[in-house]
């Protein structure tokens, strides 16, 4: 054998034995959130830069999405490895339902985390009249991304109330930070938002001009029913709103595929509850995430991987 074919065929060697050992260094986990004036977003971030610190070989990354209904639809084509979503859409998901943007059952969907609920709140400016779900009547509203969590909550919303889209004066489609700088413009009445509790936009909106939370009456949650249920918006939650509100809930989780192999799973989820407070500090919501029910209620099956750890430390 000549000198060449010599040092070819050592390097096709090399090779075959380099390759399998590169495919196993990098372990990609996209992290799929919301709009960045939300809460999905910072705990995201927070959650990669944990990532980055404490799983080895890991290459987290964090992607801005129109939330919920996308989140699920990608991590079902295999375009993320972690995805904030809303309870209901979680349902929705799993059973397929293609009126909300599903195109069939969702069937590679696997809970991670039940984390904190999400308080559907509607912020209105203080002069746009606008003091009981009754008074969104004629005006300009909007109601979050098209066919995002926010957006199907807004529908149950008004549905409950005895109300549709038809009944407002105009319905926007749109971010939160964007709802936001159309009310401060006073281009739109009144947002309804589904994030967590002191969510930036709401934050930002009502240190900017005079708003009011509008009150989601009782009543109205328990038209809807479950997984709605009523909750409180504590007073001094939101600048100049000083009184609690009644509002509506719903359950966030984060979920993953059930492609992802059981210890990339269980390194994920035992990572981010060793890091919580991290978490917290990132953003107020996280204080509600608790370990023991964490891996409780959710509509989707827990991955392996999250159900060995959460069996570990006796929440299961």
């Amino acid at each position: 054998m000549s000198l060449s074919r010599n040092i070819c065929a050592t390097l096709v060697a090399g090779a075959v034995i380099a390759l399998p050992l590169q495919a196993k260094a990098d372990q990609f986990i996209n992290i799929l959130t919301g709009g960045t004036g939300g809460v999905y977003y910072p705990l995201g971030v927070a959650i990669s830069k944990i990532y980055a610190d404490k799983i080895k070989d890991s290459k987290p990354s964090v992607q801005a999405t129109k939330a919920s209904v996308e989140n699920l639809n990608l991590i079902q084509q295999g375009k993320g490895e972690l995805a904030f979503t809303l309870g209901d859409s979680l349902g929705d998901a799993w059973n397929g339902n293609t009126e909300v943007g599903f195109k069939g059952k969702l069937y590679k969907l696997r809970t991670v985390a039940a984390i904190y609920p999400n308080f559907i709140q509607i912020a209105a400016l203080k002069d746009s009249g606008i003091k009981t779900l009754a008074d969104l009547k004629g005006k300009r509203l909007s109601v979050g991304a098209p066919r995002s969590g926010t957006e199907l909550n807004a529908r149950a919303i008004m549905q409950g109330a005895g109300m549709s889209y038809k009944d407002l004066g105009k319905v926007e489609y749109l971010p939160f930070n964007e709802s936001v700088e159309l009310m401060k413009n006073r281009q739109l009445d009144a947002t309804l938002i589904s994030a967590g509790l002191g969510v930036s936009a709401i934050r930002d909106l009502c240190a900017s001009v005079e708003c009011v939370i509008v009150e989601i009456p009782k009543a109205v949650v328990e038209k809807i029913g479950a997984p709605y249920q009523s909750a409180t918006v504590p007073g001094g939650t939101y600048p100049g709103n000083d009184k609690d509100v009644t509002a509506a809930a719903v359950q966030n989780y984060l979920v993953t595929s059930s492609a992802l192999p059981d210890d990339v799973v269980y390194q994920m989820t035992k990572t981010m509850f060793d890091a919580l407070p991290s978490l917290q500090a990132a953003h107020a919501a996280a204080k509600a995430i608790d370990i023991n029910t964490a891996g409780k209620g959710s509509p989707v099956p827990v991955h392996p991987g999250a159900e060995k750890f959460y069996k570990e430390k006796g929440a299961m």
